[in-house]
């Protein structure tokens, strides 16, 4: 039978984003309903709501940044089970594909998302922003999208590993494969930067540096394990790092913004056959000029990554044991607590550069 839930749904282009009670149908196979417990706020959500990107068309039911617990299973479904609590994973390995067949799932190119089955009360059906839509009561996933954690984990902090906090990680251990002793740069130190910082950290980088024009992001991004701090406002990044690095730059540099600019930057900071990971969405449009003899002089690696080249049934119960541990910090990430009718604010809060992570607390209790 349908039932009713309640979410963010943006319904135009750049329009405010407005909870809403929309249907649900019954998990098909190989599908679960999970009710969300918490939800991260994150950057791709403001451009799906705002047009920049995004697939499926509106409306769309906003939020890919969640956990929740296992309510209603389809038919076929093994694992999860009914009562489990899971992360929300937006890309599931089919096993399938070409880059499966040949060992690389994180590459994945047809990627398990359930079929269509909410819709909003006048009758338009909804699109889940990367196939699960968190902002809301309950959403109805593939079943290999909903991974498994242990039940006392806070699931404000588990959401976070299920999109930002995975891909800044993930960028770090696996895209760039930072090594124990090496240098990085990370520029740009929000939700995704911090976690590359963290990543870095957990690899064994002895020098971190941290790069965002934000003093309260560079503040941030110490405790979350950088050695040194660059704001381009007050000379040459570029120079800076050289001159932090003893005159040869970092081993590997990251790029969490998505501008040209910075890009560059981060291209040009590195050491001889150093390692350069983009990982900040750009919108339409922007393009990078770069010199061609100087950036083949340099050399190295310069790759694109997406979701940190991650498994996440692999990955997302490692992070979250490395929080058990103390060895992750999830509790500093979340900067503010909010409810579902709040997420627009959270959106302001984000642009203007207040938080790394709003979490939707959707339920009261877990």
């Amino acid at each position: 039978m349908a039932m009713t839930a309640r979410g963010v749904i943006a319904r135009t282009p750049r329009a405010r984003a407005e909870v809403e009670e929309f249907t649900i149908d019954d998990p098909g196979p190989d599908e679960v309903l999970v009710r969300i417990v918490a939800s991260g706020v994150c950057h791709t959500d403001l451009g799906v709501k705002s047009g920049t990107y995004g697939s499926g068309g509106f409306p769309f039911l906003l939020g890919h940044e969640g956990a929740g617990i296992v309510e209603q299973v389809g038919p076929g479904v093994e694992t999860p089970r009914v009562g489990d609590s899971v992360i929300l994973a937006w890309r599931a390995p089919c096993g399938r594909c070409r880059f499966c067949l040949v060992g690389q799932p994180n590459l994945c190119a047809a990627s398990l998302n359930a079929e269509k089955r909410m819709r909003t009360k006048d009758g338009q059906t909804l699109t889940p922003v990367l196939g699960i839509g968190t902002f809301c009561t309950h959403t109805v996933v593939h079943a290999r999208q909903a991974i498994p954690i242990d039940a006392d984990l806070p699931k404000a902090q588990m959401s976070l590993i299920g999109c930002g906090v995975m891909t800044g990680v993930g960028a770090a251990l696996y895209s760039a494969g930072v090594r124990p002793g090496s240098s990085v740069a990370v520029f740009g130190c929000g939700g995704v930067g911090a976690s590359v910082i963290q990543g870095a950290r957990l690899a064994g980088a002895t020098t971190i540096i941290a790069v965002d024009i934000d003093p309260r992001k560079l503040e941030w991004a110490r405790q979350f394990g950088a050695t040194h701090t660059v704001n381009p406002r007050e000379g040459d990044p570029v120079a800076r790092i050289k001159g932090l690095t003893g005159g040869n730059g970092v081993n590997y540099s990251f790029e969490a913004v998505g501008r040209p600019e910075t890009l560059e930057q981060a291209l040009f900071c590195r050491d001889l056959a150093g390692t350069c990971v983009f990982i900040g969405v750009p919108g339409p449009g922007p393009m990078l000029e770069l010199p061609l003899q100087k950036f083949f002089d340099l050399g190295g690696n310069f790759r694109v990554s997406w979701y940190g080249d991650c498994l996440p049934t692999r990955d997302f119960p490692l992070l979250a044991d490395r929080y058990r541990q103390g060895r992750l910090q999830l509790d500093e990430v979340v900067t503010r607590t909010i409810g579902l009718d709040e997420t627009e604010k959270a959106f302001a809060a984000m642009q203007r550069g207040e938080t790394l992570r709003s979490v939707i607390q959707v339920t009261n209790h877990e």
